[in-house]
């Protein structure tokens, strides 16, 4: 068989014609094509399709992406395999979900990163593992960025800037030491008040930072190793690196009580000498490091005062006045005494306390003083803010898809179950009074779906005769015939093996009758279920952006229907946004651990999936819950929804099937009908 001929090279118009496609003759980023048509002209066909390829599909999430990977391509082709410079791509476009545009550029950037073996360690295939590890360790998540110029890491308290990429037998070790050591900066006072003027004292205040960040790394490797054994041997490897005039100091920075006033008087032996390039950890950013704590402390304390203040006024206490209040925070537990009196602080609070503990210390009397009565409100939207108790973290997170990609945004949206304070505790004695004639009609139905035993006659052992068999037997040794000695019979119940999940949209939109009828319709159901004897469980969800999915745990499976869940059915609530695909994902995990033959997972909304902002708006949001409803089908989750929403019909089919969804014009039958839907689908 004759070699296969390469196509030609696309033409400059060809070129054009297709940048114009894959960006929509928009050209956002401010540029012309000419550098581009300039990068693809001379490049081998097979070259021209690649790099249009992944700059469509990069485009997708950014249009700015997309400019740089078709960009950049010529020259990740001339040093990496095609299989690679995917990869390279992809690493790129994790990044911008994880980091954001900053992140992806300098991973895009780094071709040389991309280019090497895999024993390289690039940031960005370890970002999401690291960021636990300084999440652990500061008690607040801290973001990581990529350096591509050869500098060291440094940090400006918010940020840590890492190397985007390092090599060595144990790469990920030497990451987590510069890391920690980075966070030591912030938490054993190398930003203390005085550095920025004490460097600057020096005279040439760059060659005392450079020292001083050294200094600091001995200072800090001491500390470190003693509280944190694991890390030695990578700080170890670290201080080998570090200029011989140091050695000198070590003494006096190694022991317990040194602080940041021991290196600083050890600068002006060293401002003589010029510092080395490309340390472990870089020049301390003085100035800026300095003016971004002094922000996040002032922010920190507000966040803190606003919910002291909202858990006061809940607990009908002032803050000022003639009442004297006593306030004490355990910073190791996050727990919040108000005259002796526990009171969990919300996720949000909990974080500044720890971070300002980390900043300052000790939390002063001011942060404490509560900034008036009302609830934490950290937006202007109304709902935000909830001052429901966390059950568990919000790292919980879940994957997203992301159908311009089509693939998965690794590690998008953090979930948080929550749980709702106690309602009204005659709500549901009130629903049962007025709706007890279709409440008894109900009952009745589900018990005639429970069914009675079976009765297996003419078996050889039972706890009953069976009438029939014996006389039949009678007679027939009578006539001489041989009988069988079955004559019993036994009574047998067939076992319904169904796990059902109810996921209800507390979402804003539900304000007002249709979260009264929802509230119906979960009263209704439990009386139902309770008669027929099937394990449920029902979730609320609701929430705002990808960082803070709610779920609202109203009764488990192993919880029975009792005034617990009552109280906590009539706290059901409107609050934010309706993000469906994380509340599909996590209820679909819970409902996997039942150990039922099958299992039911049914949504009750009352319109399309929504979030704030536009992005999830529209098709982005309905293809990412149409994906956590097929990645339910294949684990053996049945899904249904009903909805009041008129135009469900537009999408629903879509999402779940044309069989998988009722709609209902009229919400004020929603608690009539669920019960009687779920009966239809159990049937």
């Amino acid at each position: 068989m004759p070699p296969r001929e390469e196509a030609p090279r696309l033409t400059l118009d060809e070129l054009k014609s297709r940048l114009d496609d894959i960006f929509y003759l928009d050209i956002s980023t401010g540029r012309s094509y000419e550098r581009l048509l300039d990068a693809l002209a001379l490049l081998p066909r097979p070259k021209q399709d690649f790099a249009l390829h992944w700059g469509k599909v990069a485009a997708r999430t950014d249009l700015e992406i997309g400019y740089l990977v078709i960009e950049l391509t010529p020259e990740a082709l001339r040093t990496m395999a095609p299989a690679a410079a995917e990869r390279w791509v992809i690493a790129a476009l994790d990044a911008y979900d994880q980091r954001g545009m900053r992140a992806a550029v300098a991973s895009l950037r780094d071709v040389e990163g991309g280019a090497r073996p895999d024993t390289a360690l690039r940031l960005a295939s370890i970002e999401a593992r690291l960021g636990h590890f300084v999440h652990g360790l500061s008690g607040r998540p801290l973001e990581l960025a990529a350096i591509n110029d050869g500098g060291g890491a440094w940090t400006d308290t918010e940020t840590l800037y890492l190397p985007a990429s390092m090599v060595g037998s144990d790469a990920l070790g030497s990451y987590q030491a510069i890391a920690a050591l980075l966070w030591a900066q912030m938490r054993f006072g190398s930003f203390d008040a005085g550095l920025e003027e004490a460097l600057a004292a020096c005279g040439d205040a760059d060659r005392a930072a450079a020292w001083f960040a050294l200094l600091e790394t001995v200072r800090l490797s001491a500390r470190l190793g003693r509280e944190f054994p694991g890390l030695r041997a990578a700080l170890a490897d670290l201080s080998a690196d570090l200029p011989p005039q140091l050695d000198e100091a070590r003494p006096i920075l190694e022991k317990l009580d040194a602080g940041m006033a021991d290196s600083l008087a050890w600068l002006p032996r060293l401002m003589p000498h010029t510092p080395p390039g490309g340390a472990a950890v870089g020049a301390v950013r003085a100035r800026l490091a300095l003016h971004v704590r002094a922000e996040r402390v002032a922010q920190d304390t507000l966040i803190l005062r606003r919910a002291i203040g909202g858990l006061m006024g809940a607990l009908g206490k002032q803050g000022s006045g003639e009442t004297a209040v006593d306030l004490a925070l355990d910073a190791a537990s996050g727990e919040l005494r108000i005259d002796g009196e526990v009171v969990a602080l919300q996720a949000d609070a909990q974080a500044a306390a720890q971070s300002l503990i980390q900043d300052l210390g000790a939390i002063p009397p001011e942060c404490m003083t509560p900034a008036g009565p009302g609830a934490w409100q950290p937006t202007s939207h109304e709902g935000a803010g909830s001052t429901a108790a966390i059950e568990a973290p919000a790292d919980v997170t879940y994957d997203e898809w992301d159908y311009r990609r089509r693939a998965y945004r690794r590690h998008w949206c953090h979930v948080y179950q929550r749980q709702l304070a106690p309602g009204d505790a005659d709500y549901v004695a009130d629903v049962r009074h007025r709706y007890a004639p279709a409440i008894r009609q109900i009952r009745r139905r589900f018990e005639a779906l429970r069914g009675e035993d079976r009765i297996l006659k003419r078996q050889p052992d039972g706890e009953e005769i069976d009438l029939d068999a014996l006389v039949a037997a009678i007679a027939d040794r009578r006539g001489g015939a041989d009988t069988e000695d079955r004559v019993f019979a036994q009574r047998h119940r067939a076992e319904r093996s169904l796990a059902a999940m109810f996921l209800v949209d507390m979402s804003g939109s539900t304000k007002g009758w249709v979260n009264d009828a929802e509230r119906e319709a979960l009263v209704m159901l439990c009386e139902a279920l309770d008669t027929l004897g099937d394990a449920f469980a029902i979730w609320g969800f609701s929430g705002w952006t990808r960082t803070r999915c709610d779920l609202y745990r109203i009764k488990d499976f192993d919880e029975r229907y009792d005034e617990g869940v009552e109280r906590r059915i009539a706290a059901v609530e409107a609050k934010d946004y309706t993000r469906m695909g994380p509340p599909l994902r996590h209820l679909t995990r819970l409902l996997l651990r039942q150990p039922a033959k099958h299992r039911l997972l049914v949504t009750l909304s009352d319109g399309r999936p929504d979030d704030f902002g536009d992005e999830y708006r529209g098709q982005y949001g309905i293809e990412d819950t149409r994906q956590a409803l097929v990645e339910a089908r294949r684990a053996g989750v049945r899904s249904y929804c009903v909805t009041i929403d008129r135009h469900g019909a537009d999408y629903l089919r879509h999402m779940y099937g044309p069989a998988g969804y009722t709609v209902l014009a009229d919400v004020s039958k929603l608690p009539l009908r669920i019960a009687d839907i779920y009966r239809k689908l159990t049937s």
